[in-house]
């Protein structure tokens, strides 16, 4: 049975398109062309919400629980640090105690969250270590172990991160990616350096989804039932991965998720589960033969059902990904570092999941609508589809001038 547990946790928050899009004049210069493309306005209203209900006492309640010997791999989006330095000091320095806390290990993160490994692989590694180095200069921390984009892994992402010195990598442990293995083990891809955390699946939605399900067989979910299924899992260690906003956004203080994750330290204290950073258990479990984890071609990710169908699953979102080629084409065309930068923050990844709701029905549509922004809405859901395409095409002409 497991006797350790991993605990992973991510935050982001996207750089939000605005809808309905703008025509950008001609002759802006590019460093006024993101009032054009993006709405920080929005942005910064979002961000104030999420920090009043999740970012300030989720940050304080892991605190407590480093505290008391829980342990926490923490990894952070640019575009959520862009946001935070520009509208937040207090909760600045509240996340940078939480990263300096000896408890608590900085996990790597593509900066801007975004689709620029399946746009070409040099770009997502140089991003890979822009996204490393503004952390860690950020929060003062090394890094050694690194998540992607929606923990997005497949045969060459897993060569890239290797070729970038990374100790570990992650994936979501699907069964159509794992087979007959367990994904209580810390693996390798060809017998490989870079080791590889599956995510516990089950156990981690049991918190990240299902927890303020009352229709859930299991609800409601108490932390001495939680701490006995992790040490009842069978292998090495559990690693559990969770978005941050788990924790009074996703799931709100009504329900009780605070109070749980006070009291689960104790209760796995009371298993017999030992918590440890990712790279304590890098350096407990990644000796020389891990066992082998073949990797698909075809991508795997934690979103909806653990495939890339959820971000391009419909034509709209397909219509998105061509046009994220467009502007990162037609940005470099220019060779101008503004516009490269802007066409980045358009390839973010959420440009795809808040229209995936887009002709679907069921569990992920409703996930994926629910996060699309309530104005967008007040559009309708056609002109949403339309309005988002024009935002990308009118950069791509906005950009002639500069070619």
């Amino acid at each position: 049975m497991a006797e350790n547990l991993v605990t992973y946790c991510v935050v982001h928050q996207p750089r939000r398109i605005k809808l309905p899009a703008h025509v950008i004049p001609k002759g802006t210069k590019p460093a006024q062309m993101a009032g054009y493309l993006l709405d920080d306005v929005m942005n910064k209203r979002y961000f104030d919400k999420v920090a009043k209900w999740c970012y300030y006492p989720a940050c304080q309640m892991f605190l407590d629980m480093l505290d008391a010997g829980y342990k926490l791999g923490i990894g952070f989006s640019v575009s959520y640090l862009w946001q935070l330095e520009r509208w937040d000091k207090a909760l600045t320095a509240l996340f940078r105690k939480l990263v300096a806390h000896p408890n608590c290990e900085l996990v790597g993160v593509e900066p801007y969250h975004s689709f620029a490994f399946a746009l070409d692989i040099k770009l997502f590694q140089k991003e890979m270590k822009r996204g490393k180095d503004f952390a860690e200069a950020f929060f003062d921390k090394e890094i050694r172990v690194t998540d992607t984009t929606e923990m997005v892994m497949n045969n060459e992402i897993y060569y890239a991160l290797l070729q970038s010195g990374y100790s570990a990598g992650m994936l979501d442990g699907r069964k159509w990616v794992l087979d007959w293995r367990e994904a209580t083990h810390l693996y390798s891809y060809d017998e490989r350096e870079l080791g590889l955390f599956c995510r516990h699946h089950e156990l981690s939605d049991d918190v990240g989804y299902r927890f303020s399900n009352k229709t859930w067989a299991g609800y409601p979910l108490k932390s001495d039932t939680y701490a006995s299924n992790l040490r009842e899992a069978w292998g090495d260690l559990v690693f559990i991965g969770w978005d941050f906003e788990t924790f009074g956004e996703h799931h709100n203080v009504d329900t009780g998720i605070f109070d749980f994750m006070r009291t689960l330290p104790a209760q796995l204290k009371k298993q017999g589960v030992k918590c440890l950073t990712p790279s304590e258990a890098v350096d407990e479990f990644g000796g020389a033969f891990k066992p082998s984890l073949p990797l698909p071609e075809f991508g795997t990710t934690w979103a909806g059902s653990g495939g890339m169908e959820f971000f391009l699953g419909n034509a709209s979102q397909q219509a998105i990904f061509r046009l994220m080629h467009s502007v990162l084409h037609k940005a470099r065309l220019t060779g101008n570092k503004t516009l490269i930068d802007l066409a980045l923050w358009l390839l973010q990844s959420d440009n795809l999941h808040l229209i995936q709701w887009a002709g679907r029905s069921g569990s992920e549509a409703e996930v994926s609508a629910y996060f699309t922004p309530d104005e967008w809405w007040d559009l309708g859901p056609d002109r949403i589809l339309t309005e988002q395409q024009r935002v990308y095409t009118n950069f791509v002409r906005a950009m002639d001038e500069y070619v």
